[in-house]
């Protein structure tokens, strides 16, 4: 059980992320949480950082999907912008939405990548599919209050 709470690799940022490692490793897709990872939680600004890094990621030939606990309205706002598939409402750490991601790539689970900034969510749920997870650090101490809570137990 342990192990299902352990990331493959833990940085900063999004923006630490070794492409090119990722590529070495076979890895084709990334599905990516929103609020923590991306953006703050409640913040809906797109900044241009933000910008580069999908057009970086996409210029290297990754597939992106959002997979999000986050209402329908929140994450197509971000997955429209960005022209990219989205889950929302995901309930995670099921299963279901990243395999639903993994359908929307066309990619196999160990294509995959999963980033995320908490454990019991994106970590737990993608290392239950046996994908690639990437934990970071969230982006912003706010949050909310109920991943307050889990988060303490992390």
């Amino acid at each position: 059980m342990l192990k299902l709470l352990c990331p493959d690799v833990y940085l900063e940022s999004i923006y630490d992320l070794d492409l090119e490692k990722l590529k070495k490793n076979g890895i084709k897709g990334i599905i990516t949480d929103l609020d923590n990872t991306l953006i703050s939680w409640g913040d809906n600004t797109i900044y241009p950082s933000l910008d580069q890094w999908f057009e970086k990621l996409k210029k290297e030939g990754f597939k992106i999907c959002i997979v999000s606990n986050n209402s329908p309205d929140r994450v197509s706002t971000f997955a429209e912008k960005f022209n990219i598939p989205a889950v929302s409402g995901a309930a995670k750490p099921r299963r279901k939405p990243f395999r639903r991601a993994l359908e929307e790539l066309e990619i196999k689970p160990e294509e995959a990548a999963v980033l995320g900034d908490q454990v019991f969510t994106d970590v737990l749920g993608g290392n239950r599919l046996g994908l690639f997870t990437i934990l970071v650090i969230p982006v912003s101490p706010r949050e909310f209050i109920g991943t307050r809570v889990v988060r303490q137990m992390e």
